[in-house]
């Protein structure tokens, strides 16, 4: 099912780009963040509430709370500086280096959370390295 699930996540997230594409003309990338950013904050709260799961706020431990609010910012840091490219840049090159950040997340996971390095994720990565330069080239 997790497949499942992170199709639809790259649907949306190519859908994501060009709407936004569409939608900055003209406007400043900031606050077209901000606009998107606001949308984003009512549907999340929207599921959360849909699916009853607001009361377990309170079962949220000290070391979730820092990581969830640096992953948030992380995400702020991550709209703007897209936004800004996304304005400024072509679609079609500005994603691919984005999703480059399929690349740079497998190397964290090996450094930080210690996941094993395999031929597979390392070939993967080398292949999406690869096609990330001959997109923006």
């Amino acid at each position: 099912m997790w497949f499942v699930f992170a199709l639809m996540s790259a649907i949306f997230a190519a859908l994501t780009s060009i709407f936004a594409k569409i939608g900055i003309e003209g406007i400043n990338s900031n606050l077209a963040t901000a606009i998107r950013t606001i949308v984003v904050l009512f549907m999340a709260w929207g599921m959360v509430f849909f699916t009853g799961t607001q009361n377990q706020i309170g079962n949220i431990g000290q070391r979730s709370w820092i990581f969830l609010i640096l992953s948030g910012m992380a995400t702020g840091f991550s709209w703007l500086f897209y936004y800004k490219a996304l304005r400024i840049g072509e679609a079609s090159k500005v994603v691919p280096v984005d999703k480059f950040s399929v690349v740079i997340t497998l190397i964290m996971a090996f450094v930080i959370l210690k996941e094993a390095v395999t031929l597979k994720t390392i070939l993967g990565g080398v292949f999406i390295t690869i096609g990330t330069f001959i997109m923006i080239l």
